[in-house]
């Protein structure tokens, strides 16, 4: 915290915010993607509701959802703000415009507040409004106001002390000309490395299956590379949106996880609302470069947004169908790349993706069960699954595993491999590497080493990198 507590000779209230403010959140928008994220079909509703006014449009809400208060991240240097001054004997409120049953859950779950204001059906509680209601309350001048936002200038006008709370630098100036005793508390630092973190560019990787096709047909030359490229750059613009959503509907499980819970959107180092704005840019941004690649590729990019919206709204709650979805999310990567440069993928190649990314994707769930095992958590909330589940988990991923290096070995043993390699015996080493490779992910997975995302650990593994190499460079050996 920086500044100074202020000296109470008095009883004066102390009246504090929430959005933003007390929370590295906002209640209206955790409960609006709660709505999506649970009752997608009511939340077509919420057109409906927006145009009979904000406070009807929260109440509406509210009657339908209830924000966890236990989840949402708060603003530790104001909670022990908040704490000295009651200590002292100081009157401490909440005032927020989000609706005031949401309100009073919050206040009631930290036991800190003499008292909440809040919207309701009838009022937004928001700017002027807020400043009017505390007022007539209190009296002119007679409170402290901790605010964070653009509005709140309206209600630190007419408070006595101004507490500037997570503040961006164009709020904190214009509250500069109008109060000089200001008392600043955790002030706002943005870091880029933050919203990168968002919107996963380190997953942007994964998107290098598409040249799986070119690659594998043997079609490299100028124009397909070019092609290829500029598809992995629009497919990486909408995966970023895909994540950016899929977290926006997961906040409460994000924050419930050993590790999931340090994403920017669910710990508030990038604000929800900011999520918010940025995934139908990206989508857009994404979709517009597509339409640059073929036809047929925008069509496969649509298909995998569609398929992860439905991952992120149903499916992921559906067991074994989620891991399935997650398999076939991976292989459309691959015929997004034989899309870009106007070729169909083999049988063989289908096959084999379906079955190692099925194997990676029952991984990832086994993974996730049995760090909640470790860390003495029960059954996780609203993905289908039972820590019971995790013997089974790993027979299936192994199952998985092992059919990619069938497939890969009938491959070799086939009458296709000899149109494109010119001594094809040689493939044999790729399926013991590829056989080494598969028994090692297992073998950390069942030691509880392994990443939450396989695919990153096989980025980041150094073995796993020499045997990517090794398998291309027995490839190139076996196509001379």
């Amino acid at each position: 915290m920086a500044g100074r507590a202020i000296e109470n000779t008095d009883p004066v209230p102390l009246v504090v915010d929430v959005d933003g403010t007390l929370i590295r959140s906002d209640l209206l928008i955790e409960a609006v993607c709660r709505l999506v994220a649970t009752r997608p079909f009511v939340a077509l509703r919420l057109p409906l509701w927006a145009l009979r006014g904000r406070g009807a449009l929260k109440s509406a809400i509210a009657d339908r959802v209830t924000v966890d208060p236990s989840s949402l991240p708060l603003v530790d240097e104001l909670v022990a703000y908040v704490r000295a001054e009651r200590a002292a004997g100081r009157p401490v409120y909440l005032a927020s415009a989000s609706d005031r049953r949401q309100v009073e859950a919050l206040a009631s779950h930290l036991g800190l507040f003499d008292g909440v204001f809040g919207s309701d059906a009838t009022g937004n509680l928001k700017g002027s409004r807020k400043a009017d209601r505390l007022v007539h309350e209190f009296g002119e001048g007679g409170f402290d106001y901790a605010g964070d936002a653009p509005a709140d200038l309206a209600v630190w006008k007419r408070a006595r002390k101004a507490i500037a709370v997570n503040c961006g630098r164009g709020t904190r100036r214009a509250l500069g000309r109008s109060h000089q005793d200001i008392v600043e508390i955790a002030p706002r630092r943005t870091r880029f490395l933050d919203y990168l973190r968002a919107i996963r560019v380190h997953q942007w990787a994964k998107n290098g299956l598409l040249l799986l096709p070119m690659l594998t047909s043997h079609a490299i030359d100028l124009t397909n590379l070019a092609l290829v490229g500029l598809g992995i750059v629009a497919f990486s613009l909408v995966a970023s949106s895909v994540y950016l959503t899929n977290d926006l509907l997961d906040l409460p499980a994000d924050r419930d996880h050993a590790t999931k819970r340090r994403r920017p959107l669910a710990s508030g180092a990038v604000p929800i609302l900011h999520g918010l704005l940025l995934a139908p840019v990206f989508l857009l941004a994404g979709m517009g470069m597509a339409t640059l690649v073929s036809p047929a590729f925008l069509g496969v990019v649509l298909l995998y947004f569609v398929a992860t919206l439905a991952y992120s709204l149903v499916l992921k709650r559906q067991p074994v169908v989620d891991v399935l979805t997650l398999a076939g999310l991976y292989t459309l990567r691959a015929i997004a790349g034989g899309a870009a440069i106007g070729i169909t993928l083999s049988a063989w190649l289908l096959a084999f993706s379906m079955f190692l990314f099925l194997c990676l994707a029952l991984v990832k769930r086994h993974t996730e069960l049995k760090s909640r095992q470790d860390a003495g958590k029960g059954d996780p909330r609203g993905r289908g699954y039972r820590l019971a589940d995790i013997p089974v988990l790993e027979s299936l991923a192994a199952a998985a595993g092992y059919a990619a290096v069938v497939v890969l070995a009938l491959y070799v043993n086939s009458d296709a491999v000899v149109e494109l390699y010119a001594r094809p015996w040689g493939l044999w080493l790729a399926c013991v590497l590829l056989l080494y490779w598969v028994s090692r992910v297992l073998l950390i997975t069942h030691r509880g080493e392994m990443n939450d995302d396989p695919v990153v650990f096989a980025l980041k593994d150094r073995t796993s990198v020499l045997v990517v190499l090794l398998v291309v460079l027995v490839a190139l050996t076996a196509a001379l």
